[in-house]
């Protein structure tokens, strides 16, 4: 395949017949070897039957079902790992992401790119979702130093290898940028259309914007010490067993000049600090084991359907 498009679905099945007939509009316009990948993210509403009927009228449809709700981390990452494409695209489902911008995308992606990230510079959104948005944004690129402007927008075009070679899980689409930065891609933007919602409502929370910090969290740690986690947890414990060795020794320079020992503040501090040290030590040395051993989870699937195929059972 030289494109393959990855759409995460969720409870969205009035937008999802002209979804589809946009995107393929738009993918057909740069090639006829192009596949759309649907991943059903345990949607309770048609979205499942209507991707159906999409899926048995088009050959270059592909959809994918979860039995439940894994969220949209989990739906990208299976969809990654079923592409087969050159190029990989991912864009929401609710219509707000234009399918018209992919060939502009793919575009800035020839110019030396592995990643390019529209920017919803003109949103469409109320102000719940644009203020927190913002200051989200600003400080992620504080942090990870990569100068885009909308780390979260759903419309990305990347390079089929990094895309397939992402590690997501819980909430970290979000940082799809930052995991590819660090990784050694390069990361792009360009401005998109973007769109009110037509139908249904937003699935955003303000329980999604706290995760968004916590996992902008995990993804530094992560990032820095995930290969070798004894270097954090040893350099904090030997500091630590340092500070309450030289506490411990001034008290025993004491008891051997004949002052007796008396339980006191610093002698329970420096006691503490010894048992904490050897606490974080064991911690890294444990990070060590389950480093070794990798990671890898596996969503179960309710359904696998290929070109113009009949049901299969997932996994």
């Amino acid at each position: 395949m030289e494109i393959s498009a990855v759409v995460p679905v969720f409870n969205e099945a009035e937008s999802l017949k002209e979804l589809h007939a946009r995107l393929a509009d738009a993918l057909g316009s740069i090639t006829s070897r192009y596949e759309i990948i649907f991943v059903d993210d345990g949607s309770v509403d048609d979205s499942f039957s209507v991707l159906e009927d999409i899926q048995k009228s088009d050959a270059h449809v592909r959809l994918l079902s979860f039995r439940r709700n894994f969220g949209k981390s989990a739906a990208l990452a299976v969809g990654f790992r079923e592409s087969t494409g050159r190029i990989v695209v991912t864009l929401d489902s609710d219509l707000q992401d234009d399918p018209k911008e992919i060939p502009f995308l793919v575009e800035k992606l020839d110019e030396g790119f592995d990643l390019v990230s529209g920017w919803k510079k003109d949103r469409k959104d109320p102000l719940t979702k644009t203020v927190p948005s913002r200051l989200f944004n600003f400080v992620v690129r504080s942090i990870s130093g990569i100068k885009i402007h909308d780390f979260n927008c759903g419309l990305k075009v990347y390079r089929g290898d990094v895309a397939r070679n992402l590690d997501l899980y819980g909430e970290l689409h979000r940082f799809i940028p930052v995991l590819a930065h660090w990784s050694g891609s390069r990361v792009g933007e360009r401005s998109v259309l973007h769109h009110p919602r037509k139908h249904g409502r937003s699935k955003f929370g303000v329980a999604r914007f706290i995760n968004g910090f916590l996992d902008l969290l995990s993804v530094m740690f992560l990032s820095a010490h995930e290969s070798n986690p004894l270097h954090l947890f040893g350099r904090l414990g030997l500091f630590f067993l340092l500070v309450g060795t030289i506490i411990n020794l001034y008290f025993a320079v004491e008891w051997l000049t004949g002052e007796p020992i008396r339980v006191r503040p610093l002698l329970l501090f420096g006691v503490g600090l010894v048992i904490l040290a050897i606490q974080f030590i064991s911690m890294g040395l444990l990070g060590e084991m389950i480093a070794k051993t990798g990671r890898r989870k596996e969503y179960p699937l309710k359904a696998r359907l290929g070109f113009g195929s009949k049901e299969r059972k997932g996994n």
